[in-house]
């Protein structure tokens, strides 16, 4: 049955627009966006199919799109438009970041660097440039590396913390195997980090590694 033989409370669309997109399901949210029915099976339906074929929103969602594109239900019309809403998401945490004191949201830094990182496939390496008062400047990938490590160049971080005026400076990468724990090469590039900045009063306020469920801080850690 069509979406539009429902009863007009239990349709997703209305639903949303009298309670709000929280109460949706993870299905009737893409439903709404994508609006992928097909003769005999409802939007919702085929949406709850996607998702079951990727095992779950966050495996569609880091998908490559050669793979999702190939899936039933899922051109590059829609495939297109789950990407435009995802980097809609980022840019409005971003926002948030250029509003506020990123040392007093640490939720929001962690919200936004997740957003940006947790899915990649190799290891990325970011810089959250911040003025004077701890707001975003700018957040820019500085390095790519591998599936394990990723090599940086702390003189590089430097020269961009100072061609944008930074005051102070959040790092960050990510590690693909989901595991959200410093190694000794961690550790190691975190000091050199603080000790290169340093020089000239440019401090490494965190080091955060993204991991698949959580984001390790070095500076709640006590390590930094």
């Amino acid at each position: 049955m069509a979406i539009t033989d429902w009863p007009p409370e239990h349709r997703p669309r209305e639903r949303l627009l009298a309670g709000g997109a929280a109460q949706l399901s993870d299905a009737e949210l893409l439903a709404v966006l994508l609006r992928c029915g097909r003769r005999g099976r409802s939007a919702v339906e085929c949406s709850a199919q996607l998702l079951a074929r990727f095992g779950g929103l966050r495996p569609l969602l880091a998908a490559p799109g050669g793979i999702a594109m190939n899936e039933s239900g899922l051109g590059p019309a829609s495939w297109a438009m789950l990407q435009a809403a995802l980097e809609l998401g980022r840019r409005n945490l971003r926002s948030v970041l250029r509003e506020r004191d990123a040392l007093a949201s640490p939720g929001s830094v962690r919200a936004f660097l997740s957003a940006w990182l947790r899915d990649r496939e190799i290891e990325i390496f970011a810089g959250l440039f911040l003025d004077s008062q701890n707001r975003l400047i700018a957040a820019e990938e500085l390095f790519r590396g591998t599936l394990t490590q990723t090599s940086v160049y702390p003189r590089e971080v430097l020269r961009r913390a100072l061609e944008l005026n930074s005051a102070a400076v959040i790092v960050a990468h990510n590690h693909p195997s989901g595991v959200a724990e410093p190694s000794a090469a961690d550790r190691l590039l975190t000091a050199s980090l603080k000790s290169a900045l340093g020089q000239l009063d440019i401090p490494v306020l965190d080091h955060l590694i993204v991991g698949a469920e959580r984001c390790f801080s070095f500076a709640e850690a006590g390590i930094l």
